[in-house]
């Protein structure tokens, strides 16, 4: 499971740094969380293969979180695009899409909506992915998104070697088919496993204050990424007022959720040297990190 962040800047794209989006890939699938302007770009720039977008997770309908959508709808049609994309966002996201899409009305591959109702958590899933919502705090209908996927169980090769089981038959077993060896013994899955390995999952919230959900919702997270408009406590007065949260806020939620990395984004304009202030984040969770754009990661890898 790969996850990466194009872009990691709110309300305006700036030179150095592109709006907040979020890029999950697994098994050759991946689905993209918001596109403000100019996220084409940003997706470019960080390697990302567009080919292999299916689903759009849309937050909120600020402009910085969707206003780049006929850029990148377009983009996908001149990349060779023909299979559906699915696009998945709060009530009101018929309407929004019908609006954004005036200059972009015909693309080469069907659009699917799916309107999340306002204030109730919800689960679906996707290309092998779970997708779990969580309904925000920030002025307008806004929701977290905690994406998920299964991994296969342990594979003990001591326990196949003593079965006598050909190595070129351990790919089925860990898969979970029953083989049949030379001799004609049949060898089940659970007969070389060692149990179930926990899923992989990453949880992302922005744009919001801290909400009561918010830790149970990020609860053991391979990955949170949560958003830190300002680093600066003086700021608290104006990030509540417009709804959003400040480094320790986001580092607070990773410590009590027992999340296991904190990436730190949607940096306002203003923030022109957010690792500033990543010591006093890092003194509440020290596994913080303010990302940047274009930063990647492959979970399941142990964490150095």
């Amino acid at each position: 499971m790969e996850v990466c962040l194009p872009g990691t800047g709110g309300v305006i794209p700036l030179e150095n740094r592109w709006l907040t989006c979020c890029w999950v890939e697994h098994q050759g699938k991946a689905l993209l969380i918001d596109c403000g302007e100019g996220t084409q770009v940003a997706l470019k720039k960080a390697g990302c293969k567009l080919s292999r977008l299916n689903t759009l997770l849309i937050t909120h309908f600020h402009a910085d979180h969707t206003a780049g959508l006929p850029g990148l709808l377009l983009t996908l049609g001149n990349s060779g695009k023909t299979t559906p994309l699915t696009i998945i966002g709060p009530m009101g996201l018929h309407l929004v899409v019908a609006a954004l899409t005036v200059i972009a009305p015909v693309l080469p591959y069907p659009l699917y909506l799916l309107e999340l109702e306002a204030d109730k958590p919800g689960k679906l899933d996707a290309d092998a992915m779970e997708i779990r919502c969580l309904p925000l705090k920030h002025g307008i209908p806004c929701f977290g998104y905690r994406v998920s996927v299964k991994r296969k169980p342990i594979f003990n090769p001591q326990k196949a070697k003593q079965l006598g089981v050909p190595v070129t038959l351990y790919h089925a077993l860990h898969a979970g088919q029953t083989v049949t060896l030379p001799d004609g013994r049949m060898v089940k899955p659970e007969m070389v496993l060692d149990g179930e390995r926990a899923p992989l999952s990453i949880c992302y919230c922005t744009d919001t204050q801290p909400t009561d959900g918010l830790t149970e919702f990020a609860r053991n997270a391979d990955l949170l990424i949560c958003e830190g408009m300002y680093g600066d406590e003086s700021m608290r007065g104006k990030v509540k007022e417009k709804g959003h949260m400040l480094f320790s806020d986001s580092a607070r939620i990773a410590r009590d959720s027992g999340a296991k990395r904190l990436w730190l984004t949607h940096f306002s304009p203003a923030l022109t040297a957010p690792e500033q202030y990543l010591d006093e984040a890092r003194s509440i969770f020290p596994q913080t990190e303010v990302a940047y754009d274009g930063i990647r990661i492959k979970l399941g890898q142990k964490i150095k």
